[in-house]
This record gives structure tokens, sequence and C-alpha cells, in this order.
């Protein structure tokens, strides 16, 4: 081996190595939003107890911080989410969300049912639907009392898969 070989050979083993030292934060970058955790079961604070009337329907906004891959949003609605006080004292909550098309769903007129706009979908108060366009009832969501004096009302707040027959959590 002659001196230019060496040297040429010296080049392209210490450049490889710069270039792999260089490299290794790149790929960490592309990574990352593999290693994030996912905030799955996270109960958020709705309202009181004392806010919601017995039988009467309310909708609360979902506020929370986004982030997708690299982009970290402020917090903002995220969804929202329809409560029903029992009387019993329990608290009954839905997804807003229409379980066929996902579009989001009111109240009807006469303030008696759910309504989905999109194709006319309606609901009882307890969840059912009332005709057969939408594969499936609303969504219930997870709630949860504190033991205060008004109890808090905390949700867990989740987003489900459309047109299918069982209530399969969107990942």
């Amino acid at each position: 081996m002659n001196r230019r070989s060496f040297y040429q050979l010296g080049s392209v083993l210490l450049g490889s190595a710069m270039g792999m030292v260089l490299a290794i934060p790149g790929v960490a970058y592309f990574l990352d939003p593999l290693n994030r955790k996912v905030k799955a079961g996270e109960l958020r604070r709705l309202t009181t107890l004392s806010q919601l009337k017995v039988g009467v329907p309310q909708a609360f906004a979902v506020i929370d911080e986004r982030q997708d891959a690299w982009v970290k949003y402020p917090k903002e609605p995220v969804g929202s989410v329809w409560l029903v006080r029992q009387a019993d004292g329990q608290v009954t909550a839905f997804s807003a969300e229409c379980p066929h098309l996902g579009c989001a769903v009111g109240l009807s007129a006469d303030r008696k049912s759910f309504l989905c706009p999109c194709h006319t979908s309606a609901f009882d108060f307890d969840g059912t639907r009332k005709n057969q366009v939408p594969p499936r009832g609303m969504d219930t969501l997870k709630v949860e009392l504190t033991k205060d004096a008004d109890p808090a009302v905390l949700v867990e707040f989740q987003r489900f898969q459309t047109q299918t027959e069982e209530k399969k959590p969107l990942v």
C-alpha cells in the first residue's frame, strides 16, 4: 500500500465516522414520535355535579394540548361530551360524535332527544338509537365523581371507530 492509498483509505474512514456521528441526532429526531407516551385513560374535570340538572343533557368542550409528531399545539377544544345527570346522582357521559359518520350530535328542536344533523338520526337521552341509520347507540364514556361536598365530574374522553356495530376505541 502506497502513501496515496493510505491517505485515501484514511479519508474514507474518517469521513464515514463523521457521517455516522452526525447521523445519530438525525435518526433520533425522526424516531422521537415513536417514544412519546400516549395520554390514554386520563380523566378530565368538566364541571361540578351541582351544575347539572337531573335529566337535562348539557354539552361540554374537552380542552387539551394536542401533539402530532413534532408539533405541539396550545390548549384548544379537541372534542365535546354530553353529560346527563341521573335521578340517583350518577352522571352518564356520551361522546358528541355520531357513531355513523362522526358528525357532531346536538339536541333536537324539541330538546327531547339527541339528533345527528348529517343523516337525521335520533338518540334517546340514555344513548339508544331511535332509528337504524347509525350502527350502534351513542358511545358512553367513563365518568368518576370526586368525594367533595360538590363533586367534580371527571370524564375519560376518547374517540371511537365509526361505522362499526362494536364500540372500538381509536388508537
